[in-house]
């Protein structure tokens, strides 16, 4: 498996349930992590997988393609299994110097540009989240025959190790100093344009207008970071929120917050379907990993970007009722138990793998 530096939530969640599953099935499971960040390859290595740090920058660069080619050289996997768009680019690309592996792309986000149409045009498979995901990767020209569409799996809990350091809520508060009796609120997200962050820090602003008190953790680094934080500064928000570029207590914080939001198009919709399994209500903007995750009206809200106002509008309602919180949350948790199950996504990830040994 080749991922980038990952927190326990979103796709490092799944990547921890992926590689557990696998490994339960008897398959032998390398994972070569192509940036400096998160704590998944820790938490991997600590399990017993071998892990290969290959990268060392928060973006995959030429150097990380190089020790991934040596490194294939040296394992000789049968199948390498790339978790991302960014790391299906490398992986198809070492690809065509070494023809053996088959190539499995893991995408949760369509692909986009004419490279990665080709190079994941050379994937022997391409397993996608959702069935836009899966739309999308048609329009670049994929064969229909060659996607696997497998949703999420999050739950029954067990298959791999918690994520969960059972921190308190006043434990949780010291470490990342936010105000305990406060109400948290949480987004996780890459820093970057498409993550839509501007939308987020607009409704934080509006929210402070109509209820003071609320704190805001953001987890997420990307380009975007000096940016965000001058914004935050200039419309005077920093002091209720907290970037942190990685969080290694996130799963504990999740069970504490009483929302968890997103505001643009984030793999796996960020930490919203971990939240969803904690039950926790959810409130995104419209996009495919909202749609695929959140019953509207029933485990949560989906809301267009326009007009900007009903993100923080519908986020205060969460926020001041108590009993529209809790029966979303129950919802979700509900929904997640039903049509987000490992029982269901690990068998049919190792079915969609199998069949790229299998085909010719």
């Amino acid at each position: 498996m080749v991922c980038r530096g990952l927190d326990p939530v979103g796709t490092g969640r799944q990547l921890e349930l992926l590689a557990a599953g696998f490994r339960a099935a008897q398959w032998d499971v390398h994972v070569a992590v192509t940036t400096g960040t998160g704590n998944v390859p820790i938490r991997l290595a600590q399990a017993g997988f071998s892990v290969y740090p290959i990268g060392s920058r928060p973006r995959v660069d030429c150097a990380a393609a190089a020790k991934l080619l040596q490194l294939v050289q040296r394992i000789d996997p049968a199948v390498i299994h790339a978790w991302g768009r960014s790391q299906a680019r490398l992986v198809c690309g070492v690809r065509t110097l070494l023809p053996r592996p088959r190539v499995v792309c893991h995408l949760a986000l369509g692909p986009r540009g004419a490279l990665t149409g080709w190079l994941l045009r050379r994937a022997d498979r391409v397993i996608a989240v959702s069935d836009g995901v899966g739309r999308h990767c048609k329009a670049m020209g994929v064969d229909a025959a060659r996607i696997d569409v497998i949703p999420p799996g999050i739950l029954p809990a067990g298959i791999a190790p918690e994520p969960h350091l059972g921190l308190s809520r006043e434990a949780i508060a010291q470490r990342l100093g936010l105000p305990a009796r406060s109400p948290w609120t949480l987004c996780v997200a890459p820093l970057v344009a498409q993550a839509r962050l501007d939308r987020l820090l607009w409704a934080i602003d509006q929210l402070d207008v109509v209820h003071r008190g609320v704190e805001h953790v953001l987890v997420g680094d990307g380009p975007l970071r000096a940016r965000i934080a001058r914004r935050a500064r200039v419309q005077q928000i920093s002091q209720r929120l907290h970037v942190l570029p990685h969080c290694d207590c996130l799963p504990d914080l999740l069970s504490q917050v009483r929302l968890v939001w997103q505001s643009g198009n984030v793999a796996y919709g960020g930490a919203l379907l971990d939240a969803m399994a904690c039950g926790i209500a959810t409130l995104a903007v419209d996009s495919d990993a909202a749609r695929q995750l959140i019953a509207d009206q029933e485990t949560g809200r989906i809301v267009s970007a326009d007009p900007e106002s009903e993100l923080p509008r519908r986020a205060l309602s969460m926020i001041e009722d108590d009993s529209l919180a809790a029966r979303y949350g129950a919802a979700a948790y509900a929904r997640v138990h039903e049509y987000f199950s490992t029982s269901q996504s690990i068998p049919r990830h190792i079915a969609a793998v199998q069949q790229s040994l299998e085909t010719s």
